[in-house]
């Protein structure tokens, strides 16, 4: 016999954050990873707009392209990664890494969308720090 999965246990026990919000950006979902991530209970969280993790430079952007997704049903980042500033509760800045998946309401209508977000933050401060070192050492090699 098989058993479907349980969907609401599978989003709070995978490592990764989960977020997803309605048509007009608001959290209607925020699992356990997200709270380790940015460090915003559920509590916290849920019925916020997304601004509440985006940093204030980055607002003007990300609302641009969320509203088009929303209004075409496209997005490139079912597959692809996007790689993008986010900031924590304390106001520490985050480098963060997602795909999103589009929600559907009954008249095949796009109501929702979901991220699954990883920190991304410990990753990017070694490629900074590997790019860094390679100017040195090419700039040392050129003397």
């Amino acid at each position: 016999m098989t058993t479907q999965p349980d969907f609401r246990q599978l989003a709070e026990a995978i490592g990764d954050s989960l977020i997803v919000c309605d048509a007009a950006g608001i959290i209607t979902f925020w699992n356990a990873a997200s709270t380790r991530i940015f460090g915003f209970t559920a509590e916290d969280a849920m019925g916020q707009s997304l601004d509440l993790i985006i940093p204030q430079r980055q607002q003007q952007r990300h609302w641009d392209g969320y509203h088009k997704t929303m209004a075409t049903g496209e997005t490139r980042y079912g597959a692809d990664v996007l790689r993008v500033p986010a900031v924590h509760k304390e106001g520490k800045p985050l480098s963060i890494a997602f795909t999103v998946a589009l929600l559907h309401d009954a008249e095949g209508k796009v109501s929702a969308i979901a991220a699954v977000v990883r920190d991304d933050t410990a990753r990017w401060a070694e490629e900074r720090a590997l790019k860094a070192r390679l100017r040195e050492l090419e700039a040392a090699a050129a003397t």
